[in-house]
């Protein structure tokens, strides 16, 4: 597949999309830094042509076979040294690991490559070392990083302790078969929630079959769409707001929708498969998990953002970055990985074999495929659209990131999938988030308006 016309504005990626409320919780969360020295004996930069020696790798990204043989056979080409690279099943997994070598006192890991909420937990621990020095890199020319970028990974303070590294999002692909179906007068890069309903709805009577999906499987993100789309687009929060008459609507049109999805859905877990067989003609999902269908058949497919519902198009943002733990064995190395991994040639490779997208300010637009051109404009769609409420990922969570997850997998199935009684699932799971919150003490985040102390179900 060729490539497409050059985009002279770049990627959307590079636009602003408010996160205020992000960088008041990742100060609250770095709030407890302890002084002290940062190994500054050992975590002197690699001089350029040196050799980095062995580094270990540990990551919470790229984490299924392909990402990570991706990762290993064709990101790591032109590195010097020796990476050791290893994939973490969770993030509680992730920072258990951590965590325990911090509390030994003596650490095997020199990079780490995880999600802006999993660093807010190790630096509220002072487990994170300062890459000020490396950043320097990358605050200029093609090279540059977006500067609110730069500034999440400070966390509240005055050093660099992540540095951006791919950043991702969700949007919704659909067969072209499906565009006939949808209601009059609606536009599919500016559809309602109550229009995709009706558009399932269409293609159901159409067809003779559902064939609207989600990934609900085991390994599907499904969880996402509830906490970063439908709960704040009906009701304008994720936590605050959780058992809200106005969430409690969000999650009783996922019960009407779910008579018009494709019945094997409890099943799927990457919706590119389903599309390329057109047992699916539509599905929510994320960027990286459409990569495979929309590179090989580019022309079959459109792709567009998610609907807006009554408070607005929430959509969630997803950004990873770079740190190295404080007791790195190999910092030096850490870092050249750091400079290998955020290089122009490393980010369009990323782009290319994964399908994450670049943080790096140069224009890799020109070397991108078709079906990443048809990603790449649906983002820019629902980053700018006038009505755009960016939900953020999960911030301060630590080991209970994946028993929040749960939390709304449950309601899922058992509001959506049994068809128990709504109120009565809310509250009694809204106790269950709140126990979540009140053990990490994690404060609100956007959507939800900032907090004093955790977050409170309202």
């Amino acid at each position: 597949m060729g490539d497409h016309n050059r985009d002279e504005e770049g990627f959307g990626w590079e636009r602003s999309i408010d996160r205020r409320a992000l960088l008041e919780k990742a100060a609250v969360a770095g709030g407890a830094l302890a002084a002290g020295g940062l190994l500054a004996g050992r975590a002197t930069a690699v001089p350029y042509g040196g050799s980095p020696g062995d580094v270990t790798f540990l990551s919470t990204q790229l984490n299924t076979l392909s990402e990570s043989e991706a990762f290993r056979n064709t990101l790591l080409q032109g590195f010097r040294g020796k990476v050791d690279a290893i994939f973490a099943a969770t993030d509680a997994a992730f920072v258990n690991r951590i965590q325990a070598e911090a509390q030994a006192g003596r650490g095997s890991i020199d990079l780490m490559g995880a999600l802006h909420g999993t660093f807010v937990t190790l630096e509220d621990k002072n487990q994170l070392l300062d890459v000020s020095d490396v950043v320097k890199d990358f605050t200029k020319g093609k090279s540059a990083i977006n500067p609110e970028y730069l500034k999440l990974g400070r966390l509240g303070t005055n050093r660099q302790l992540y540095i951006p590294w791919i950043q991702a999002t969700y949007v919704v692909a659909a067969n072209k078969k499906a565009i006939r179906y949808l209601p009059k007068g609606a536009k599919a890069t500016r559809l309602t929630y109550a229009q995709y309903a009706q558009w399932a709805k269409n293609i159901r009577e159409g067809v003779g079959q559902a064939r609207v999906g989600f990934p609900a499987g085991a390994n599907g993100l499904i969880h996402r769409f509830f906490q970063g789309y439908l709960v704040p687009a009906f009701s304008g929060g994720v936590v605050t707001t959780f058992k809200s008459p106005q969430a409690a609507n969000g999650w009783n049109y996922m019960r009407s929708l779910w008579d018009n999805v494709h019945p094997q859905a409890l099943a799927y877990e990457f919706m590119q498969d389903p599309l390329l067989s057109e047992e699916v003609l539509v599905s929510w999902e994320h960027v990286a998990r459409l990569k495979a269908a929309l590179e090989r058949r580019p022309d079959d497919f459109t792709v567009f953002p998610a609907p807006t519902g009554p408070r607005g198009l929430a959509y969630m943002p997803v950004l990873a970055g770079l740190a190295i733990p404080r007791n790195s064995p190999n910092p030096a190395g850490g870092k050249a990985l750091i400079r290998h991994l955020l290089s122009l040639s490393a980010q369009a490779r990323t782009l290319s074999a994964v399908g994450f997208f670049p943080v790096v300010g140069g224009r890799l637009s020109k070397r991108i495929s078709a079906g990443l051109r048809l990603e790449s404009n649906a983002v820019k769609l629902q980053q700018t659209a006038p009505k755009a409420l960016p939900s953020l990922l999960p911030i301060g969570l630590g080991a209970e990131g994946g028993n929040f997850n749960n939390v709304y997998r449950d309601t899922f199935t058992r509001i959506v999938v049994r068809k128990e009684d709504t109120t009565a699932v809310l509250t009694e799971q809204a106790a269950k988030l709140q126990a979540i919150m009140d053990k990490t003490g994690a404060p609100c985040w956007r959507p939800d308006p900032p907090s004093n102390g955790a977050c409170r179900v309202a």
